[in-house]
């Protein structure tokens, strides 16, 4: 049994470092971010109970990035674009299935 607030809990790296240096920002995380928390709310599932997208800070996982984290069952995952994005909402969020293929290493 989940007892967490929400059913899933999204987490966006969305830190800006120096210019040059590697960072999740520079992959557009916070329109990332912004798109989950707007796919979430067409598509019904955002709130108590349901899921929550967040912007975090430096998740230090540069190396690995763009990176998000949902939680509680605390599954990293890197994508690459819009279409990533859509996979992870469809099947993480809303059907419970973990997106394998951007899946990371905790």
């Amino acid at each position: 049994m989940n007892n967490s607030y929400y059913n899933h809990h999204v987490f966006f790296c969305t830190n800006q470092r120096a210019e040059g240096q590697r960072c999740c920002q520079n992959h557009d995380a916070q329109a990332m971010r912004d798109y989950v928390k707007k796919r979430s709310k067409e598509l019904d599932i955002i709130g108590a109970g349901k899921v929550r997208a967040s912007t975090a800070g430096c998740l230090a996982r540069c190396g690995k990035g763009p990176v998000l984290v949902v939680y509680p069952e605390a599954i990293w995952y890197s994508y690459k674009n819009q279409a990533d994005i859509d996979e992870i909402i469809s099947e993480h969020l809303q059907n419970g299935r973990i997106v394998e293929r951007l899946k990371i290493d905790n």
